[in-house]
């Protein structure tokens, strides 16, 4: 069943614009990622922890290539999403923006990989709600963050000045002028 979800994914994307591919397994999206950083000289990190999981980050370390964290300027950009629809919405929430502002504009080229376990059957509602219960939390945790969230493991829709759900941008499809590659693997990657 998750394979079929994620193809199914990956042709709901290509209708929108993107370039869409199956990965089977996390190592195989690596080397796909690691394929098409080849060229680039620097590449955009967008903190992904999907990323971080199937070991991209270091493997572009070691291969010589500049490594720049949030910033515009760069040939390419490596991100995940917060949430996939079935029919190849993607959304992503930050705190400050940075992050989805480089996957829009300023990069030559933008790469997501994303795991099945983002996939939600619903629409951009139900894509908020996965990313407000499954990701908010552990991000909120990871980075030290003082958010209810943080601390019970459940979204409190919180005033902190430390909460990371600032923003939400929603890709109904991929934005004009940006080439733009999502690798759709079928195995839990992220939050």
């Amino acid at each position: 069943m998750s394979e079929e979800l994620c193809r199914k994914v990956v042709s709901a994307l290509e209708r929108r614009g993107y370039e869409a591919v199956f990965a089977k397994t996390a190592d195989e999206a690596a080397n796909m990622v690691l394929q098409e950083a080849e060229p680039a000289q620097s590449v955009g990190w967008g903190g992904s922890e999907t990323l971080k999981e199937i070991g991209v980050r270091d493997r572009l370390l070691a291969s010589g290539k500049e490594i720049r964290d949030h910033k515009l300027e760069m040939d390419l950009f490596l991100l995940s999403a917060n949430a996939i629809t079935a029919d190849g919405r993607i959304v992503n929430i930050d705190g400050n923006g940075n992050r989805v502002a480089a996957s829009i504009s300023g990069p030559r080229r933008t790469l997501y990989v994303i795991g099945r376990n983002k996939i939600v059957e619903g629409g951009v509602d139900d894509a908020i709600a996965r990313v407000k219960r499954c990701a908010c939390p552990p991000n909120c945790r990871r980075l030290g963050k003082r958010t209810p969230c943080a601390a019970t493991g459940v979204c409190a829709d919180c005033d902190s000045p430390d909460r990371i759900c600032k923003v939400t941008a929603i890709f109904d499809r991929r934005p004009t002028g940006m080439p733009t590659k999502v690798i759709v693997v079928d195995a839990d990657l992220g939050y």
